[in-house]
């Protein structure tokens, strides 16, 4: 029965998607096949991989986005190493400002480990004549008549007759219990088997870590925290991997082998993908500086005082606010009604601040007299 208290929660899906691909490759190669089983493990792999793309996307692009901004943050602690809560808050502010979050950098890397876990369980579920972690010590007719989480006790029967040369998919390379669920077993199988299968794993973990390393910026390789994280990632955990082999089972290091094989090609066509977007961004933004850039040879324009944008043309709404509005006749009307005609502009004087108007005859012409 499924108890969402427990690890089930984990356990179930995990052995759903396995047996969807087992039934799938069963069909084809047989129920008891070797190379069935161990393709149901790859491609439970790659199904949960294909899930974690977004949030694998999302890591790379929070992990570039923390190199470039180690020169802000080496600033940060340079101006407050000494007041940690200061800092802090200074460091929230940053990552709000451009939009960062750490935690997104670490969701694939954390989401994996259940799933690791899950499918170690479920695998050391179909032998339980081994017991431990939790599990019920059975016989061997015991184990075979109890089903395996979405897995059905004839399908548990044709994973522990599944073996190739005498290496069951199941069967770990130091394993003294629980061998005899098992319809052949040949150790030394088990480790031609293995050996190869771990040493692939131990490789492609290197060449992952390799290609992440070599795409780290300058200012994040100096710092020594990365420095030291880098060489973790190079020589312990590859190493680790190689170390460790022997004391899983073979479905668990094909598990590891075949994570790696995808991990390292999705990371090679999404660091692609976003330098090319980024190339992208720099063309458009180079294209748009262009379009806004003055002619060659042409001088940028500036707007006059007197309204006019340097190509001799005036602003209407400007020139009619400054001048006050006159009959359109050319005559000029007195304050009594009776009409002048238009002094020259160039004797003519300023009007006066009550808004008169400039009745200076022109030189030579007699005085008009006026009408009473």
């Amino acid at each position: 029965m499924f108890n969402w208290f427990s690890l089930d929660i984990i356990y179930y899906p995990v052995s759903a998607i396995m047996w969807v691909w087992y039934k799938a490759f069963a069909f084809v190669l047989g129920p008891t096949n070797f190379f069935a089983w161990a393709l149901s493990v790859m491609f439970l792999v790659f199904t949960l991989r294909a899930i974690l793309y977004k949030p694998f996307v999302r890591q790379i692009r929070t992990t570039r986005q923390m190199q470039e901004l180690q020169p802000q943050i080496k600033a940060l602690q340079k101006k407050y190493g000494k007041d940690r809560q200061r800092m802090a808050l200074e460091m929230q502010k940053l990552q709000r400002e451009h939009g960062f979050n750490p935690v997104l950098g670490c969701l694939p890397m954390l989401a994996q480990i259940p799933v690791f876990l899950g499918l170690f369980h479920v695998l050391r579920s179909f032998n339980r004549t081994v017991g431990g972690f939790g599990q019920v010590h059975l016989t061997v007719e015991q184990n075979r008549a109890v089903g395996n989480y979405v897995f059905s006790a004839t399908d548990v029967g044709h994973f522990l007759d599944a073996n190739l040369f005498g290496a069951p998919l199941g069967a770990t390379m130091i394993q003294q219990t629980g061998l005899d669920a098992f319809t052949e077993f040949n150790r030394a199988a088990v480790i031609i088997v293995g050996v190869p299968i771990m040493i692939m794993a131990g490789i492609a973990t290197y060449f992952n870590s390799r290609a992440s390393v070599a795409r780290q910026s300058p200012e994040a390789a100096a710092n020594p925290q990365t420095a030291m994280m880098n060489k973790l990632a190079l020589y312990v955990f590859p190493l680790g991997v190689v170390v460790g082999g022997p004391f899983l089972p073979l479905a668990i290091i094909l598990y590891w082998f075949s994570n790696n094989i995808w991990t390292f090609g999705q990371q090679h066509y999404v660091f692609n993908k976003i330098e090319k977007e980024e190339e992208q961004k720099k063309l458009e933004a180079i294209e748009r500086r262009a379009a806004n850039a003055p002619a060659p040879g042409a001088k940028p324009t500036r707007r006059k005082k007197d309204g006019s944008d340097g190509s001799g043309s005036v602003n209407a709404k400007e020139v009619n606010a400054k001048e006050p509005t006159e009959p359109t006749d050319g005559t000029e009307v007195a304050d009594d009604g009776s009409e002048q005609q238009p002094a020259s502009h160039d004797s003519a004087k300023p009007a006066s601040r009550n808004g008169a108007v400039n009745r200076t005859p022109k030189p030579g012409a007699r005085p008009k007299k006026r009408k009473r």
